[in-house]
């Protein structure tokens, strides 16, 4: 298995914030460049699942593991003969919110998959990052 993680420490913001911009999956397209869309129906919570089209890119299905309101959240994208796991994590810690993202792959595939998208989003993360805190002051100015 290969996996690689991004962690932040930022300040003036609560988990509560961060989570609000994650949980509207349906805006994510006004925050992060790389995609045309991410459609979800429902609500945002184990068992659901949601597609993305990246820009360039087929349309993927994710399904949405595990999600705890303003703590964390664990998704799961399935490729032939591999599985991506995205796991986005939030503490509130004296020193101001930790954001931490993982993203790992396993499978007979796992390599090429790596290669091909994983390593990609993995690059991206720090960017992600920052754009998810913009997005949560902007909204939380509102």
């Amino acid at each position: 298995m290969w996996s690689r993680t991004h962690s932040t420490t930022v300040q003036g913001l609560e988990a509560a914030q961060i989570w609000k911009v994650w949980a509207d999956v349906n805006q994510w397209h006004a925050w992060q460049n790389d995609i045309e869309y991410a459609k979800l129906d429902g609500a945002f919570a184990a068992g659901n699942r949601f597609t993305l089209k990246p820009k360039g890119g087929p349309r993927v299905g994710i399904q949405i593991l595990k999600a705890e309101t303003n703590r964390s959240f664990t998704d799961l994208t399935r490729f032939p003969l591999a599985k991506m796991y995205g796991e986005h994590e939030f503490v509130e810690a004296r020193e101001g919110l930790q954001i931490r993202t993982s993203i790992s792959i396993e499978g007979p595939l796992s390599l090429l998959w790596r290669k091909l998208v994983a390593e990609g989003i993995a690059n991206g993360m720090g960017q992600q990052t920052e754009r998810l805190v913009e997005r949560a002051r902007q909204t939380a100015a509102i």
